[in-house]
């Protein structure tokens, strides 16, 4: 039985995350500049989905302790598909 829904990869190009890193731009350059500054090489993120991950954890929520842990857990499931997980703070 095969599904309605095709699953094709999209091209680099054709990813939202290109306007941020693979356009020859200022913006971009910035983009790129701040991700390397985090340690990342560009393989890690160019022609990758970009996915942001975002997180309500503060020491200040006890109701929230278990998102830490948690964020570092969808991070390596990101990555294990393919793309650059870029957490996000809340």
């Amino acid at each position: 039985m095969s599904s309605n829904r095709e699953t094709r990869r999209k091209t680099p190009e054709q990813l939202r995350s290109y306007r941020w890193y693979g356009v020859n731009d200022l913006r971009s350059f910035g983009h790129r500049s701040r991700t390397t500054q985090m340690g990342y090489h560009p393989s890690d993120y160019m022609g990758e989905p970009v996915i942001a991950v975002v997180n309500t954890w503060s020491e200040i929520n006890s109701c929230h302790t278990h998102f830490r842990q948690r964020v570092e857990e969808v991070k390596r499931g990101v990555w294990q598909a393919g793309g650059f997980p870029s957490k996000c703070l809340s």
